[in-house]
């Protein structure tokens, strides 16, 4: 596929081969460019990583230059359950096709994703376990809280106390859910963060990916 198939912006690694690639998926209404300032602070951590920010797969309802990965016009939870699903299989296509176009693997590929964005990329991870590394979910929640977890896919959840669009007690109900189907999953909220990536939230972030070691590997380490 051409890179025209996906429109977004793309921040390139500092060397001839990405060794990470992070995958930005904006909120409803919102463009990529929104989600520059989070991408420019991560690649200072990860100088060899590569950003791909796409566009929504959608123009958004409420009209403007603002985009969508699905409609939320007369949402009730059942219909968000189906809109995510229709989504997925494009969305599917676009990480393989970013993968592809970057020469990254899907273990060192990050799908993050803000409101909207971060309620796909939850979705993706139980739908297409293993097909990413990783899913950073900021002010995100499941269209309904998941029958199984992923077993490899690391879920971090980034949530602001104050969030009264997607309320925190999602993020909460969504880390009880996964411990007890034993996924690998954490929780970081910010006290003062409302419906937002902000500077504490992305510091959570970073330190998520610097240090967490994902529960697969602990597995395999104690059965060796």
């Amino acid at each position: 596929m051409s890179e025209q198939d996906f429109p977004g912006i793309a921040l390139l690694p500092d060397a001839p081969q990405a060794q990470l690639l992070f995958i930005m998926l904006h909120g409803v209404g919102a463009q990529p460019s929104d989600l520059v300032p989070l991408a420019e602070f991560l690649q200072q951590a990860f100088p060899a990583a590569a950003f791909f920010l796409p566009e929504g797969l959608q123009p958004f309802d409420g009209g403007g230059m603002g985009r969508q990965w699905f409609s939320l016009a007369e949402v009730t939870d059942d219909k968000r359950v189906a809109r995510t699903a229709e989504a997925m299989p494009q969305l599917r296509t676009l990480v393989h096709h970013a993968q592809q176009r970057f020469g990254v693997s899907n273990a060192s590929t990050a799908l993050v994703g803000f409101s909207q964005g971060a309620a796909l990329a939850l979705e993706f991870s139980i739908a297409h376990d293993g097909e990413v590394g990783r899913v950073l979910a900021f002010s995100g929640r499941f269209a309904r809280l998941p029958d199984q977890a992923p077993t490899l896919t690391s879920l971090h959840l980034l949530h602001g106390e104050r969030d009264e669009v997607i309320p925190v007690a999602h993020a909460h109900a969504a880390l009880a859910r996964l411990q007890a189907l034993d996924g690998d999953v954490t929780l970081d909220t910010a006290a003062l963060a409302s419906h937002e990536i902000d500077a504490e939230l992305a510091g959570h972030a970073l330190r998520r990916l610097q240090s967490h070691i994902p529960l697969r590997i602990w597995r395999e380490a104690m059965k060796g």
